[in-house]
C-alpha cells in the first residue's frame, strides 16, 4: 500500500470513528431517511470482510514479535496493511449497523450487546493499528490485545447470528427432539412450534422484533404485532399469517422473505390445519378426532402403530395427482397413516364454486371425507359430491341446502355420518330422503328448524341412526351471548346512514345507547332497524334474551365526510411498513382495525415517523369545509401515537393556500388501552377548492415511556371533510 494511499485511508479511519461517536452521541435524535436504509441493510454483507481481516491480522501480530519476523520489512508491511483495511472496513460496518439498528424491528439486550462488542473489535484495533509501533507496545501487550479482539469478535458474531437465525440457530439440530411418540406428542409444542422455530422465529423474538411481531410462545402469538392478531382461530381463509405464507415470492410482505428458507406445502398444510382447528395449544394430537385432518396429517411425524379403523379394498391416489389439486382453497390429505383414503377441506367462501368439487373427480374412490362447512353450497351442487363412491362423511353445515337436495345423495352406499346443522330443512324434506341413506349411522341437525318433538320422532322412527340436536334453548342452562355485528356495507357515510345491526341468533334484542351512557335491557331503546344518522355518531350496543346472559359491549363508530376529492397526492413519503394502499386509502370507507387479519389493515393503514403526513386535494367545484377529521390509531404500548400538531391549509388558488385550522390534539400521560378515534381540527367555515393537510409526529415520547425521547409512529387511515 502506497505511502499516500494508506495516510488517506488512516485519516478517514479517524473520520470514522468520530463519526460514530457523533452517531451514539445524539442516538436518539437523528433518524435514517429512506434512501439511507439500503446502505445500512448491507451490514450483513460486508461485515465479513473485516472480520476475516481483522483475523488474519491477528494471527500475525502474535508472532510478529518472533525474531525472524520482526526484522522481516515485508512481514511488517503486509501486517500494516492487514489492520488497516480491517479496522477501515469494520468501521464502514459499523455505521451500516447503526443504521440498520434504527429500523423497526431492531431492539433488546442482544442488539445492544452486539452493537458495543462490534463498536468494542473497532475501537481496540484501531488503538492497536496506531500504537502499535510504540516503544511501550510489548508482545504480552500484543496478545492481550490480539485475544481481547479475537473475543469480541467471536461474541460479537454469536449475537450478530442471534439476531439474524435466532438464538437456538447453532444447537437446534442438537435440541430438536425428534422421538417423541405419537402418544405423547402435543399439536404445538410439537408439530407447530418446530415449523415456526426453522423458518420464523429468526426475524420474530424478543431481540429482533420484526414488525413488532414475536413467535416465541403462546402468548407473543396470540398478542400479534404491529399489523395486527396473526390468526383468527377458526378461519384460516382471512388470517394474516397464512395471507402472508401464499403471497407471490416476489411480494414484498411475502414470508418468509426471499433469500430465507420457506415453508414447505406440508409445513403450510399443518399452519392452515391448526388455525382451522381452533389453534390450539394444550392438546395431544391424539386427542383430536380420530379422522382430523391435523391429526392425520400431524401422524406422519411421528413413529406411530395406528392403524386405519376400516380397511379399504381401493388403491391408494397417485400423489402428484393429490398435489396438484392441493391448494390454498382445498385440503387434502391421508385418512391416516398408510392409508389409501382421503379427506379432503373446502374453505374460503370467497372462492368457492360448485368447480372446487368437481374438480377432485380424479380422487372420487379414494375420498371418503368431504368437508365443506360455512360455504355457500347449493341443492344443485349435491350432483358433484355423488362422484364419491366410497364416501363415508359429509359435512354440511351452515350451507345453502335445503332438505330437497339431499335426494342427490340417496347413491352414496357407504355414508355413515351427515353433518347439516345451520341448514334450512324442514322434517318433510328429511323425511322423504333419510329412509334411502342405508349406510347413515350420525346425523347433527342442531340449529335447523326442527323442534324437539321433531327430532324425538326421527329417532323413534331411524333407530339405527343418531340424532345430534345440540344445545335446547329452554332457558335451563343460560349461556352469554355474543356480541351484535353490523351490516352495514361501510361505516363512513356522506349525507345519512340507515343503521343496520344483526345478531345471529334468533329473538334475540338489541339495545343501544348514543349518548355515551351503557346500554341495558329495559330502559335502553330496543333497535329496529329504523336508526337513521346524520352526523357522526357512537353506537354503544349489547344483546339480551329471555334464558341467556346478555353480551358484552360492543362500540360501533359511523363516521360522516361530506366531501370527496376529486384528486388527491402525498406531499411526503410513507413509513415504509405502513403504505396501504397510498392517498386513495382516505376516502376508501372502509376502516382499518386493530385485527391485521382483516382487509381493512393490509388495505387502510397509512404511517409516518420519519416526516410529517402532507396530503393535497383538489376539488373541481368549491366546497364549504367547516371541519377536518382525521381517523387515527393510538396503541401506547407500542409507541403509536396521536399527532402532534394539525395544520389545514386552504384556498381557491394553489399558490395563495393559507392557515385555515390548527390543532393540538391532548398526548396521553400514561400507558393506557389501545383505541382507534377521530380528531377533528375546525375550521372557519369557507370556501376552498385547494386542500392540503399537515399531521405531525409526536417528535419526542414522553419521559413516562420506555421509548422515551424517540419519535413516535402516526397511524392514519380515512380523512373526514364536513
Amino acid at each position: 500500500m502506497g505511502n499516500k494511499v494508506k495516510g488517506i485511508a488512516e485519516q478517514l479511519l479517524i473520520v470514522a470513528n468520530i463519526f460514530i461517536l457523533f452517531l451514539l452521541f445524539f442516538e436518539r435524535q437523528w433518524v435514517v431517511p429512506l434512501w439511507i436504509q439500503p446502505i445500512g441493510r448491507m451490514h450483513p454483507l460486508l461485515l465479513h470482510f473485516p472480520i476475516v481481516l481483522l483475523l488474519l491480522a491477528l494471527g500475525m501480530e502474535v508472532f510478529r514479535f518472533k525474531p525472524e519476523n520482526s526484522a522481516n520489512n515485508f512481514y511488517e508491511k503486509f501486517l500494516s496493511s492487514f489492520w488497516l483495511a480491517g479496522t477501515f472496513t469494520a468501521a464502514i460496518t459499523v455505521v451500516m449497523g447503526l443504521f440498520l439498528a434504527k429500523e423497526d424491528g431492531y431492539a433488546g439486550n442482544t442488539l445492544a450487546t452486539h452493537k458495543w462488542l462490534g463498536i468494542g473489535t473497532l475501537w481496540t484495533g484501531t488503538a492497536i493499528y496506531f500504537f502499535r509501533k510504540a516503544p511501550w507496545y510489548t508482545p504480552t501487550l500484543a496478545r492481550i490485545g490480539a485475544a481481547s479482539v479475537a473475543i469480541a469478535l467471536l461474541v460479537g458474531g454469536h449475537y450478530g447470528a442471534t439476531l439474524t437465525h435466532g438464538e437456538n440457530f447453532v444447537s437446534e439440530p442438537l435440541t430438536r427432539n425428534e422421538s417423541v411418540p405419537l402418544d405423547k406428542a402435543l399439536v404445538f409444542d410439537h408439530v407447530i412450534r418446530p415449523i415456526l422455530e426453522q423458518k420464523c422465529v429468526s426475524c420474530h423474538n424478543p431481540e429482533k422484533l420484526k414488525g413488532e411481531l414475536s413467535l416465541v410462545n403462546e402468548a407473543a402469538l396470540l398478542k400479534g404485532g404491529k399489523s395486527g392478531k396473526l390468526f383468527v382461530a377458526g378461519k384460516p381463509e382471512i388470517s394474516l399469517l397464512l395471507q402472508r405464507i401464499h403471497l407471490p415470492n416476489d411480494d414484498k410482505k411475502h414470508m418468509p422473505p426471499v433469500g430465507k428458507a420457506q415453508l414447505t406445502d406440508s409445513e403450510q398444510l399443518l399452519l392452515a390445519l391448526w388455525i382451522k382447528s381452533n389453534a390450539v395449544f394444550n392438546k395431544k394430537v391424539i386427542d383430536l378426532p380420530a379422522r382430523d385432518s391435523l391429526r392425520l396429517v400431524a401422524a406422519n411425524l411421528f413413529q406411530t402403530t395406528e392403524t386405519p379403523e376400516d380397511k379399504f379394498d381401493f388403491g391408494a391416489a397417485d400423489e402428484e395427482t393429490i398435489k396438484k389439486l392441493s391448494n390454498n382453497d382445498r385440503t387434502i390429505a391421508p385418512l391416516s397413516l398408510s392409508s389409501p383414503a382421503l379427506s379432503v377441506n373446502l374453505y374460503n367462501k370467497a372462492a368457492y364454486s360448485p368447480e372446487k368439487i368437481q374438480e377432485l373427480s380424479a380422487l372420487k374412490t379414494q375420498v371418503v371425507s368431504l368437508n365443506l362447512n360455512k360455504l355457500p353450497v347449493k341443492d344443485g351442487d349435491l350432483k358433484a359430491v355423488t362422484q364419491f363412491e366410497n364416501l363415508q362423511k359429509l359435512d354440511l353445515n351452515f350451507t345453502d341446502i335445503t332438505g330437497k337436495g339431499l335426494s342427490e345423495l340417496t347413491g352414496l352406499k357407504q355414508l355413515k355420518t351427515l353433518n347439516i346443522s345451520g341448514t334450512k330443512i324442514t322434517l318433510a324434506e328429511l323425511q322423504a330422503s333419510i329412509g334411502k341413506l342405508t349406510s347413515l349411522k350420525r346425523m347433527s341437525v342442531w340449529n335447523t328448524s326442527l323442534t324437539p318433538t321433531e327430532v324425538q320422532q326421527l329417532q323413534k322412527t331411524y333407530k339405527n341412526i343418531e340424532f345430534i340436536a345440540g344445545f335446547k334453548d329452554d332457558g335451563s342452562n343460560p349461556i352469554k351471548l355474543n356480541t351484535p355485528q353490523v351490516k352495514n356495507s361501510s361505516m363512513v357515510f356522506d349525507q345519512e346512514l340507515s343503521v343496520k345491526l344483526h345478531h345471529p341468533i334468533r329473538g334475540v334484542e338489541i339495545r343501544y345507547t348514543t349518548d355515551g351512557t351503557a346500554p341495558d335491557s329495559l330502559h335502553s331503546p330496543l333497535f329496529t332497524n329504523q336508526t337513521v344518522l346524520k352526523n357522526s355518531t357512537k353506537i354503544r350496543a349489547k344483546a339480551f334474551k329471555k334464558g341467556w346472559f346478555g353480551s358484552d359491549e360492543v362500540v360501533f363508530d359511523f363516521y360522516k365526510n361530506t366531501y370527496q376529492p376529486d384528486s388527491i397526492s402525498l406531499l411526503l413519503p410513507l413509513n415504509r411498513v405502513h403504505q396501504a394502499a397510498g392517498a386513495k386509502s382516505y376516502f376508501d370507507g372502509i376502516l382499518g382495525t386493530f385485527n391485521a387479519n382483516s382487509p381493512a389493515w393490509a388495505n387502510n393503514w397509512t404511517g409516518v415517523r420519519n416526516n410529517d403526513l402532507a396530503i393535497y386535494s383538489e376539488f373541481k367545484k368549491p366546497i364549504l369545509l367547516s371541519s377536518v377529521g382525521l381517523r387515527i390509531m393510538e396503541e401506547t404500548e407500542t409507541g403509536i401515537f396521536p399527532p402532534e400538531s394539525i395544520e389545514v391549509w386552504g384556498g381557491t388558488s394553489p399558490t395563495q393556500l393559507k392557515l385555515i385550522g390548527k390543532l393540538k390534539p391532548t398526548m396521553p400521560t400514561q400507558v393506557r388501552t389501545h383505541s382507534l378515534l377521530s380528531v377533528t381540527c375546525p375550521v372557519k367555515p369557507q370556501n376552498i377548492t385547494y386542500l392540503k393537510i399537515v399531521a405531525k409526529p409526536l417528535q419526542k415520547i414522553p419521559d413516562w415511556h420506555g421509548s422515551k425521547g424517540r419519535t413516535a409512529l402516526l397511524l392514519v387511515d380515512e380523512l373526514l371533510l364536513n
